[in-house]
Order: structure tokens, then sequence, then C-alpha cells
């Protein structure tokens, strides 16, 4: 599915031949309401960050061929489809550099219908683009939450624009949420999983974590028993098995602002550590603000690993517990009864250094995100000392960029280009 912007997410990158960058490209979707012969494009300027390049110069590559200007007013058999994007090719020696950049173009289409004055038409379009570097290829593996799309999957994308997406940013880890991403949850057909392995082999993806839920609150007169917790974390272990993932994440109820588990979790998980380990799979509680790493919460469950001495439960950390500035954007479906600020929205600022002591217990790294500018700063999250304090303690593992800020359609798939920009920067610093 195209965006609905001339200028498309992806395909903004930087070129490479024979080891060298030569310039960079960016993807177009058709502006016009037709699709258009090739010989009817009349060229594109090309403008980023005040930088021009005259309608002449760009490459243009559509139905998998690559045309001059001149080639393509020469030729009879190519089209530009609406339901397909151009890829336009710019040289420059040494190509972008990592982070955001201002684009503006300028299409211009011969449309033969219209009066010879008027015929050449230009279709203006700007858009800002994000350049992704390389991830740096040390211990981090960087990879993406499909709840970063929340509000744009179902409905200006589908689940596999969101894998392109997270390939197309050089990604390789997707992490899904069962009940938000599986259609016909708990019973997927066989069909589309197969359909999902194939997507995630065509985009070079692996399955990381599955977000899983035990709502211990699900009817009003009772609570859920332990028996069925149990029931619940194993159909989503069986479940995540079958489409490769090797970590789940169970959200059980809570029963307190600081998010204290409700005390069913401990029998629960226990009684589902042998099927766990049958299945190879590791099951992940997150520690999400307001509940900061030195807390009875967190203590629970660095007690519950030494007491049972399993390897198939380690902690899934979320970054918002290091958030340093409030959030004020506010969040979907949450109202407080004084109308101030979610806890979790507040800055809990847990030091980092608090990180460090419990790295060797942590599995996965939700990269939680609210906002990055233009110049590449979160203006919450204090990513250097987190990414040198996982340099530092040699850990090695997922960082899964789950953005939660304002829900514009297509701003949580910018943002998350911005993070990992952001990110595999610092991870590459010397």
């Amino acid at each position: 599915m195209l965006d609905q912007d001339i200028i498309q997410g992806r395909g903004f990158g930087n070129v490479v031949e024979n080891g060298e960058v030569t310039g960079f490209q960016l993807q177009l979707r058709n502006p016009n309401y037709r699709g258009t012969a090739g010989s009817l494009l009349d060229g594109i300027k090309v403008v980023v960050d005040g930088e021009r390049w005259d309608e002449h110069v760009p490459l243009w590559t559509l139905q998998g061929r690559t045309f001059t200007l001149d080639q393509l007013r020469a030729s009879t058999d190519v089209r530009w489809q609406l339901d397909e994007p151009a890829t336009i090719t710019v040289p420059k020696p040494g190509g972008l550099s990592a982070g955001v950049h201002d684009i503006a173009a300028t299409i211009y289409l011969r449309r033969p219908y219209f009066p010879p004055p008027i015929a050449r038409s230009p279709f203006p379009v700007a858009a800002k683009g994000v350049i992704v570097p390389a991830a740096p290829g040390g211990r981090l593996r960087y990879g993406v939450s499909t709840y970063s799309y929340t509000g744009d999957i179902y409905t200006s994308m589908t689940l596999e624009d969101g894998m392109a997406d997270i390939a197309d940013m050089g990604a390789t880890g997707i992490e899904i949420l069962g009940e938000g991403n599986v259609p016909g949850y708990p019973e997927p057909g066989p069909a589309w999983i197969d359909a999902w392995h194939e997507l995630l082999q065509r985009y070079g993806l692996t399955a990381t974590n599955y977000g899983s839920w035990v709502d211990t609150t699900m009817w009003h007169d009772r609570d859920l028993t332990a028996e069925e917790a149990v029931a619940q974390i194993q159909l989503d272990l069986r479940l995540a098995k079958r489409l490769g993932f090797t970590s789940v994440r169970p959200k059980f109820g809570v029963t307190s602002w600081e998010l204290d588990p409700h005390p069913i979790w401990a029998e629960a998980v226990e009684r589902s550590l042998d099927l766990a380990a049958d299945l190879d799979i590791v099951i992940c509680p997150e520690i999400h603000s307001p509940t900061p790493i030195r807390h009875r919460v967190t203590q629970g469950y660095l007690e519950f690993i030494e007491r049972t001495g399993s390897k198939h439960f380690k902690l899934l950390i979320d970054t918002g517990i290091f958030q340093t500035a409030p959030v004020d954007d506010g969040h979907e479906g949450v109202e407080t009864e004084d109308g101030k600020r979610p806890a979790f929205l507040e800055p809990l600022a847990v030091p980092v250094t608090d990180l460090a002591g419990i790295l060797p217990h942590v599995h996965f790294i939700q990269a939680k995100f609210f906002e990055i500018d233009d110049d590449l700063h979160d203006l919450h999250i204090p990513w250097h000392p987190i990414i040198e304090t996982l340099q530092q303690g040699g850990w090695s593992g997922w960082l899964s960029s789950e953005y939660e800020g304002r829900r514009e359609p297509y701003r949580g798939r910018d943002q998350v280009r911005r993070q990992h920009a952001l990110l595999r920067s610092l991870d590459a610093a010397p």
C-alpha cells in the first residue's frame, strides 16, 4: 500500500555502488489521477536542504528498469502506474548524512489533452525524510514493535507494510502484539501462519518478542484463577512458538498505580516454566513506568529468577522508566480522577546506573520513546547513557522501537526512523 503523501516514507536512503556512496534515492507515487506513459514524463527537479539538481539529472526507475530523462522521452513500453512507486536516483558523491532532511521536488508530466501552453504540468511536493545509517554490527540488534504503528496498521497500512518499513530502515527484528496483530486470535488459520513466515523470510526479519495479556479482572464479579492464568500463558506460549518468537511478555493485571502484578502471577508463571523450556521461549515480565528498577515489583521478579533457577524467565525493560521530561500530549484511553497527567507519563528518571546492576537478567528492551526532533534530539529519553551502559555491560540483545507519542497518520513511521538514526549513530560512535 502506498503512502498518501507523494514522497513515500520508504525508499529514502543513500546508494552504495562498489563500496562507495554515490548518491541517494527517494520514492514517489504518481501524482496524477491516471497512469502515465514513460514518454510523457518530463523530468523532476529535486532540492534537499537547499541543494538543487536540475530536472534532467536524476534517473528514473520504473517497473524494474532505470532510465535517463532522454531515454524515458523516447520509450514506448514503460508506464508509471498509480499503484507502484517510481524510484528517483540523484547523484551525490558521499550521499546524505544520517538524520532528518528537507526534501522538495517538482515532477513534470506532459498531458496532451491540455492546450499546448499548459500541457507540461508541474506537481510540486515536499516532505521530511530520514537517512538511517546501517546498524554498526556490534552486540546490539535493532527491531521495531508494531505498537509503534498504532492507528496506522489496518487503516493507512497493512501488517506487511509495517514489515516492509522495518526492513527498509535496515532493522531485522519485529515485535508484535498477539491480540493486536494476529487475525483470528487465538486461533489464526494455517494460511495466515504460512503467509506470516513467508513475509518474515521475504523481508529478512526475525520474530523477537510476542506481547500477550493475562487479564486478571476479566469479569466484574471475580478475579482470574491461577489455573485460568496458566491456561492463558500457555496458549500464548504455544502460539508464539508457531509464529517463530523466542520470548513472550505476559502483561498481568495490576493492583496498584505502581503496577504491582496480581498475586497469581508467580504461580501461573512457575507452572508454565517447563513448557517455556520445552518451547525454548523466555517469559519476560515488563518493568514499565511508574515502576522503577529498585522496587518491590522488580525485586519480586529477581527473587523468582533466583529461586527457580530458570533460564526461561528474565526481565523486559521499557525505557520509559528513564524518562527525564513529562509527556504532555496525553495518552489514548486514559482518564485520571483528578485530571492530572497519568503517572506513567511523568518523568520517573530512573538512574541508568540501576540498569547496569540487573543487565545479566535482562532479555529484551523495548526502546520506548515519545518524540525525536529534526536534530535527532530525543525530548524525553537519555539515549547516550543508555547505549553506553549496554555497551559497557556487554549486553547482547534486541532494542525494539516502541513509539508512544502522538498518533497523527504516518507520524509513528517517521519517528521510528528518527530513533533508529539516533540509536545507531550513538552505537557507532567511538
